[in-house]
């Protein structure tokens, strides 16, 4: 009896009179909620059970037979039969997850884990319950945003129909599905891909990474966009709105539960692949990566609104961390075209521009100085709170800015040898031709942002000029010493400034006044920054070995500290 048919017996024998179709739309009672959550245990604690079996003799080459040998109750020919009882697996728990109960949900969710790690612990297909979960969520999205699925309109083509049968037996439940639903799919996903990262399994990682792929690619995200405009256009700025929204976000309104839950998968994936990278594993350039990188813009809009109307109060600031942290992570790992790069430096102005514009010197909060959960927090009045949020975010949204802005005046820069520099009186907009005006786009952004935090008089005023360059350079690394693993990442970054010839730099103030390069070399130079850095740790070699000790900073720290000494 295979692995699938033993689960379809088990998950038939507690649940099948409660996920049939007529039951889904029956209204759930507390002695139906209290029936479906026992049944549910009962599964659980099965499936957990064989799975310690299997761990347990796997070493031996032992079979671990169930006490469910009877025949699968889906009556499928031989050849057919996996397929047939994964798919009635998928339905019957996935259906669950429609269900007015957030228990029921959550064990439901916690039940299609527990037969994930039992079916990749057995080599049980595994890649195709993934598959057909997958599916599931693609039919939960469809339903939920009330159009025809690419699964019942394409598949119906190939000579392949196991899909089919997931699509008959899971749509006719699905009826109601909503966002809600959808974010319970997620989150049963982003846990498989913690377990999959604990057992660094990278052929399970690469076939589960082509079944979200797939996904992603049959939604159709231009109705998202309908809905979350709507949802935008009916929030006013106004004290009552923003009481409401809050209100939703609260009780965790559908579109809300779901973005974040997608935002955290997102994040989940990208993470994933970094790790898989470092240990030098081949899959870099996954096709999902492309596609994150496009879903980026959408998803700025969903959660902040057409013109990031909604940056403060009526809108998390969890989903704008949430959104710099998976920017910074793409980043990071891949090459980003500078089409990207410049497309993504206009997002940053517009959901960012308070951010980028913020004065870098300010008083920091009083929390900094208490530990997480000590009683002194309780005097730390709500503005200070988020004034300490504002700063994080201030530090993400400008590490970002200076990674664009510096990888598109980077001679590694696509076309840069058709580029020439340029003064910020010349006109250049987003409607240039990309592929000459990258370089540029960089100097004018980097321009733009000195003139934002410095005086126009820094510029002008010779004796001064060299002083407040000192003056800026430490307020901005003082910014950054508030977080350690972003801190050295800046650092890093800044030692690939480029700089002026040195005949450049002694020629008349006058002729390098609009030239952002000197100023950059000025703002930013790495002997200037290293001797800074050591004084702000006021030179004690205890705080550099807890830097290079640390498992969040030790690599990074050491690398900075190596290439200043080269």
């Amino acid at each position: 009896m295979s692995d699938a048919s033993r689960l379809c017996s088990l998950i038939d024998e507690y649940l099948r009179p409660y996920t049939e179709p007529q039951a889904a739309v029956v209204s759930l009672t507390k002695e139906n909620e209290k029936a479906i959550l026992i049944a549910l245990s009962k599964v659980v604690k099965e499936i957990q059970l064989w799975t310690r079996k299997i761990d347990r003799f796997s070493d031996d080459g032992k079979k671990v037979e169930s006490p469910y040998s009877s025949a699968c109750s889906c009556s499928c020919s031989a050849h057919s039969e996996n397929d047939h009882c994964l798919a009635k697996i998928v339905a019957n728990l996935v259906v669950l997850l429609t269900f007015d109960s957030q228990y029921v949900r959550h064990l439901a969710g916690n039940a299609i884990s527990f037969v994930s790690k039992f079916l990749a612990a057995s080599e049980g297909e595994w890649d195709r319950f993934i598959h057909f979960l997958c599916v599931c969520m693609e039919l939960a999205i469809a339903n939920a945003l009330s159009y025809p699925s690419v699964t019942s309109t394409t598949e119906a083509e190939d000579s392949n129909h196991d899909s089919l049968n997931l699509y008959a037996a899971v749509n006719p439940r699905l009826k109601k599905a909503d966002l809600s639903t959808v974010a319970g799919i997620i989150q049963v996903l982003r846990n498989i891909l913690k377990y999959l990262k604990q057992d660094a399994d990278d052929h399970l990682l690469e076939m589960f990474l082509d079944s979200v792929d797939s996904c992603l690619s049959n939604v159709r995200w231009d109705l998202l966009d309908e809905i979350y405009e709507g949802r935008n256009r009916g929030t006013q700025k106004s004290s009552s709105a923003d009481a409401s929204y809050l209100r939703n976000i609260n009780g965790l309104e559908p579109r809300v539960m779901f973005l974040g839950m997608f935002l955290q998968l997102l994040c989940s994936l990208v993470d994933q692949l970094d790790f898989m990278e470092a240990a030098s594993v081949s899959i870099d350039k996954h096709p999902i990566h492309l596609k994150i990188v496009n879903l980026v813009p959408k998803f700025l809009h969903w959660c902040l609104g057409k013109q990031g109307e909604y940056a403060d109060a009526c809108i998390p600031r969890y989903f704008r961390h949430k959104l710099l942290v998976l920017m910074i992570r793409l980043s990071s790992q891949i090459h980003l075209k500078c089409s990207i790069l410049v497309s993504w430096l206009q997002l940053l102005y517009t959901y960012f521009q308070e951010l980028l514009w913020q004065p870098i010197t300010q008083p920091e909060s009083c929390q900094d100085q208490c530990l997480e959960g000590s009683p002194f927090l309780l005097s730390v009045s709500d503005v200070e709170m988020r004034a300490l949020h504002s700063r994080h975010i201030q530090r993400q949204a400008i590490f970002l800015f200076i990674k664009y802005s510096f990888s598109l005046i980077s001679p590694k820069a696509d076309n840069d040898k058709q580029c020439e520099c340029i003064t910020p009186n010349s006109g250049l907009t987003l409607t240039s031709d990309l592929d000459c005006c990258c370089r540029k786009e960089g100097l004018l952004a980097l321009y733009k942002w000195f003139q934002g935090h410095l005086l126009a008089e820094t510029f002008l005023d010779h004796e001064l000029y060299f002083e407040r360059c000192i003056t800026f350079t430490s307020s901005f690394l003082q910014l950054f010493l508030h977080e350690d693993d972003m801190l050295f990442k800046m650092l890093l970054q800044l030692l690939g400034v480029p700089f002026l010839p040195e005949q450049q730099g002694k020629g008349n103030f006058q002729d390098v006044e609009e030239d952002t390069l000197f100023h950059l070399s000025n703002l930013f130079n790495p002997i200037h920054l290293f001797h800074l850095f050591l004084l702000e740790l006021h030179y004690d070699h205890q705080v550099l070995l807890d830097y290079l000790i640390s498992k969040d900073t030790g690599i990074s720290c050491a690398e900075y500290l190596l290439r200043c000494d080269a």
